[in-house]
């Protein structure tokens, strides 16, 4: 077994990936020497550089660090890789993330966040509401903290939350004392191949529980009854069946106001900042699991009241009597669904218009229906072309498979020049809800559109 404190330099292949780059900047903050490889430069990549961890964006093995000790890589990065090729052709130590994440964690109390989705949102606001309450954790997230602008934080004291991915089964390295898990839905089944092996991966995890420790699940997920030692609490929106839920909710300028009640705690008078009613039932997930911390009312009251969201999650970039543009990672049909039922719940009488990026061929294949309805909820939408990630091609898989099944009339394919040009042609018609949403490199448009929109 890899001993991490004999370690001196570390290279990341993939690191730009966003679970890769909180593993980078703990070795950073470990003092350790870390640089790593990535396929394109991104706002994230530039911000590593920036913090002083070298970052390439050439396959060459003849610029690679030959001092390494241990190598990281991400699943996603092909077999014919030359630089994974080169340390693995050579003897280094080549590890998976979650192997790393496994062993970074191993002897710390952990909390561990899983989910098809609402697991970033989740793990966020844990952390969040440890460190604004003074508690302190070390975080491992997938996404950036709108708070503190980053994915990753240390502190002393010996409690990780972590997002645990379910992608490649990588959550099953972990060591939870308490975990969360919000969703078993049907996704990655490139990986998988059918909806029971997902919800089999689900189960698999829950009981990888240690001892004494807590399961924290959404009210009605198919998981069986964990072992006697365990504490199991199950949370919902509204479900008075479920053992905390929310009550007496209420919109107040963009924000919501409701209750925590149930069998287990109560809390009055909580203030969430951030729009969609998914995100009650994920800040419910993130109380509790503060509460089975010890901290006290006063303390999560105050620290959802500050929690500003994570980047892409629901995230504000207009509002206003013009447009209101809100941006979204929703990249499944369920977190669409979500992300537009909610944006037009708190915006009543705005012309939805949505702009989607299709992740993954095996994935538009899968749900290509499901997709479908869910945009059908907007006025008009804009599709484009599959973000493809790690995937070549599928032969007769394209945005328009998607396309072809909604039934709305305003409905289009447009690559992303395109797009900018009808967001200018549209912008000052009427008053508009403008939702971006997708899991590729449609963030890259978001700076674009909303200077286009704030004009």
């Amino acid at each position: 077994m890899v001993d991490l404190k004999n370690i001196k330099a570390v290279y990341f292949i993939g690191i730009g990936g966003i679970g890769m780059s909180a593993l980078a900047r703990y070795f950073r903050s470990q003092g350790k020497k870390v640089r790593g490889y990535d396929k394109t430069e991104t706002a994230l990549t530039k911000q590593l550089m920036k913090e002083g961890i070298g970052v390439e964006y050439v396959d060459n093995p003849d610029s690679l660090p030959k001092d390494v000790q241990l190598v990281v890589y991400t699943p996603a990065i092909p077999g014919d890789h030359l630089g994974l090729q080169y340390y693995r052709d050579h003897g280094y130590e080549l590890l998976k993330r979650s192997d790393v994440l496994g062993l970074v964690t191993a002897g710390s109390l952990n909390v561990c966040v899983a989910g098809t989705h609402g697991k970033t949102t989740i793990s966020t606001l844990i952390a969040h509401i440890l460190r604004d309450s003074g508690f302190g954790c070390n975080a491992f997230l997938g996404g950036i903290s709108a708070n503190y602008d980053t994915n990753f934080w240390s502190n002393e004291r010996n409690v990780c939350v972590v997002e645990a991915d379910e992608y490649d089964r990588s959550f099953l390295k972990l060591h939870p004392d308490i975990a969360v898990i919000s969703s078993m839905d049907a996704d990655h089944l490139d990986i998988y191949g059918t909806a029971a092996a997902v919800e089999e991966a689900f189960i698999d995890f829950s009981r990888k529980i240690k001892a004494g420790g807590t399961l924290i699940s959404k009210y009605g997920l198919p998981i069986p009854d964990p072992e006697k030692s365990i504490r199991q609490i199950r949370y919902g929106l509204n479900d008075h069946n479920a053992d905390v839920y929310a009550e007496n909710i209420r919109i107040d300028g963009g924000s919501y106001v409701f209750n925590m009640s149930g069998k287990v705690w109560s809390l009055k008078g909580v203030k969430l900042n951030i729009g969609g009613w998914h995100n009650i039932e994920n800040a419910l997930a993130a109380m509790v699991v503060s509460k089975r911390l010890g901290l006290s009312d006063g303390q999560i009251l105050r620290a959802v009241d500050h929690f500003r969201g994570v980047k892409r999650r629901f995230e504000y970039h207009t509002l206003g009597e013009g447009t209101v543009y809100i941006d979204d990672y929703a990249h499944h049909p369920k977190e669409l669904s979500a992300l537009i039922s909610s944006a037009k719940e708190l915006f009543p009488g705005r012309r939805c218009a949505v702009i989607f990026q299709p992740h993954l061929f095996s994935r538009t294949r899968d749900f290509a229906a499901a997709f479908a309805r869910s945009l059908d909820m907007a006025d008009e939408v804009i599709l484009l072309p599959i973000y493809p990630a790690r995937e070549l091609p599928i032969e007769g898989i394209s945005s328009a498979t998607i396309l072809d099944k909604m039934t709305i009339t305003k409905k289009q394919i447009l690559d992303k020049q395109q797009l900018l040009d009808w967001v200018k042609r549209i912008r000052d018609k009427e008053k508009l809800l403008l939702i971006t949403a997708g899991a590729g490199d449609i963030d890259t448009l978001v700076k674009p559109l909303a200077d286009i929109v704030k004009v």
